[in-house]
């Protein structure tokens, strides 16, 4: 009787309010009928609101949960309304993209640079920028900071070396009537320049030889940079071919048998020769070999990116740079057809 009476003499609002509360403990009840009960975010900022309008007497028979339990809430809901940024005091601006990419470059081209090192040339080009910005920079693009300095991996020496190297081998190709033909290719190590030297049925150590006269007066000047020439064991390789880059300055280097893998630039570049055009043209004779062979070394040289030379071509020393998010017409990239239309080239639209 006494609960009846209490009823009656309460306002309206606080019976809205009640119903209100059990409504929303429904709802949670109802989305886990088969565990504890979990509430959300929207579930306690309601909760929280509806407890402004309830004496706080009576929450512990109004709320499913603890009196605690709802001022943790709101002391939840007063952290989270203080923890915005002014947006009238931005804080320190964020380094522009040319400034990463300029740090990214030195790191790359000095790889014994450390974070302070680029941060002094930076100060010295008029750009001050904090050293751990420069850090932060460094090891998001997964560049050490700080390098090791007890000397170069294998790797940054082999790459030193690479620019006085060019290697050779020959390329064996059937035409349609199964006739052998014999192709000597020559390959720098340092730009990816591949040389068609000839092409012949019936290669001898004096074609060989002649071949290699050629190839230095192709290069001219060039040949006075190189100072390594790497080939196999062949009989063709003769004395008198060696003699002919001796002659010019270069050291003949001769690989173990059966070991591939000491010439492995120059098979990778034959290999490439056979998956983008041998096995998928099919080769009439000695001068159909010829032409499709420097078609394919134009495309090569002045189109194909390389991944040694930050995909590159080898006759290209720099290439445009553009942001994706500016690709948005896609018949801006016009497709050209090359090599009788074995190989596709993609231009932007002039």
């Amino acid at each position: 009787m006494f609960d009846l009476l209490t009823v009656l003499i309460r306002s309206d609002l606080s019976k809205d309010v009640e119903l209100l509360v059990l409504r929303q403990e429904n709802q949670v009840l109802r989305r886990h009928l088969n565990g504890r009960p979990r509430w959300s975010h929207a579930d306690r900022l309601w909760l929280t609101a509806l407890s402004r309008l309830i004496s706080r007497c009576r929450w512990a028979e109004v709320f499913p949960v603890t009196p605690a339990t709802i001022l943790r809430w709101h002391r939840t809901l007063v952290r989270r309304k203080w923890t915005f940024t002014d947006r009238r005091h931005p804080g320190r601006p964020c380094t522009r993209r040319p400034v990463k990419a300029l740090i990214i470059r030195m790191a790359r081209e000095n790889p014994t640079w450390g974070h302070r090192r680029i941060q002094g040339e930076l100060a010295r080009l008029g750009y001050p920028i904090a050293a751990s910005t420069v850090w932060e920079i460094l090891h998001t693009a997964g560049i050490n900071p700080v390098p090791r300095l007890a000397g170069p991996t294998w790797r940054q020496f082999l790459t030193a070396q690479a620019h006085a190297i060019t290697a050779c081998d020959f390329l064996v190709v059937e035409t349609v009537l199964l006739k052998r033909l014999y192709v000597l290719v020559f390959i720098e190590h340092g730009t990816r320049k591949l040389h068609l030297a000839g092409v012949t049925e019936r290669p001898t150590g004096a074609w060989t030889v002649q071949q290699a006269r050629n190839l230095v007066m192709d290069l001219g000047d060039r040949i006075s940079g190189l100072r390594f020439l790497i080939h196999d064991r062949d009989p063709l390789f003769t004395s008198a071919f060696r003699e002919v880059f001796q002659a010019e300055g270069l050291r003949a280097i001769t690989t173990l048998p059966r070991t591939p893998g000491m010439n492995a630039i120059c098979e990778r570049a034959i290999g490439t020769l056979r998956r983008e055009l041998l096995d998928r043209t099919l080769i009439l004779d000695e001068r159909h070999l010829t032409r499709v062979l420097q078609e394919y070394l134009i495309h090569y040289k002045a189109h194909r990116p390389h991944q040694s030379r930050c995909q590159r071509p080898p006759d290209i020393a720099t290439q445009p740079s553009r942001d994706v998010t500016e690709l948005d017409d896609l018949r801006s990239i016009r497709r050209r057809p090359v090599v009788a239309g074995v190989i596709n080239e993609y231009h932007q639209a002039a």
